[in-house]
């Protein structure tokens, strides 16, 4: 698994004149979007006294992690059915090494988050409100990359037979972002549109690592009790699937 992580982590920027800095301007690139189109234009409230730039770089980095892990997962067989095809080894190593790997990702522009949380602090004298959930941090990472995990696998599972799943899955993804409080909040939505979105087992994350910096968000261990439980019927589901398949898959890659 730590060679396929070395793998997939130097081969992705191998080539490229900024290498790992990227880590750091997408998330900007993207935060500077928001502000101008959600903050700006559309006016979209971020909560009470949350600057608007922490707002979003903290649900963009949460969401990058995920949105990463399950387009990568996703497509596992059919990337790397060379190599499935050539020498035997344990086939959840590929996807959990995917998993992995996006951590050295997500950790990075986690320190870049606090290094703007910290410029807030001192020159724009802003007092974070921490509350005790920030504990739950490690936790909600986990659950994260199981979720990405267990859905990427269900997947490239069925992308062995059925090919147009790999198209629609990464327009799939961006389509979820706007069902995830990444530009908003759950406390800005009431109705029938919150409680369609509260089936969403992301939002939970989202917005349990928001209550834990900021305090404020539509949050509990409650809720966090029903992404876990998704969760986990999707891993179960996706173990079962991916054990099946990966039997024959080569036959019709």
């Amino acid at each position: 698994m730590l060679m396929f992580v070395r793998r997939d982590f130097v081969s992705q920027y191998k080539q490229t004149i900024l290498g790992p800095i990227w880590f750091i301007i997408q998330p900007l690139l993207t935060t500077f979007a928001f502000l101008i189109v959600f903050g700006r234009i559309a006016k979209i409230s971020t909560g009470v006294n949350i600057p608007q730039p922490l707002f979003y770089l903290s649900g963009i980095i949460v969401w990058s992690y995920f949105a990463e892990c399950l387009i990568k997962t996703s497509t596992v067989f059919r990337d790397n059915a060379s190599i499935f095809g050539k020498v035997y080894f344990p086939r959840l190593i590929m996807p959990l090494s995917i998993v992995t790997s996006n951590l050295i990702r997500f950790g990075v522009q986690l320190l870049l988050f606090i290094v703007v949380l910290l410029y807030y602090i001192i020159f724009e004298n802003y007092s974070p409100n921490f509350s005790s959930f920030i504990f739950l941090l490690p936790v909600l990472v986990i659950i994260m990359a199981i979720l990405a995990l267990s859905i990427g696998m269900i997947v490239s599972s069925l992308t062995t037979k059925y090919r147009d799943l790999a198209f629609l899955i990464s327009f799939g993804v961006q389509l979820f972002m706007y069902a995830t409080p990444i530009i908003y909040s759950l406390d800005s939505v009431s109705g029938k549109a919150l409680s369609i979105l509260k089936w969403n087992p992301v939002a939970p994350i989202v917005e349990g690592v928001r209550k834990g910096i900021f305090n404020q968000g539509h949050f509990s261990l409650g809720y966090l009790g029903y992404s876990i439980g998704v969760t986990f019927t999707l891993l179960i589901l996706a173990i079962i699937i991916f054990n099946r398949v990966e039997r024959s898959f080569v036959d019709t890659v």
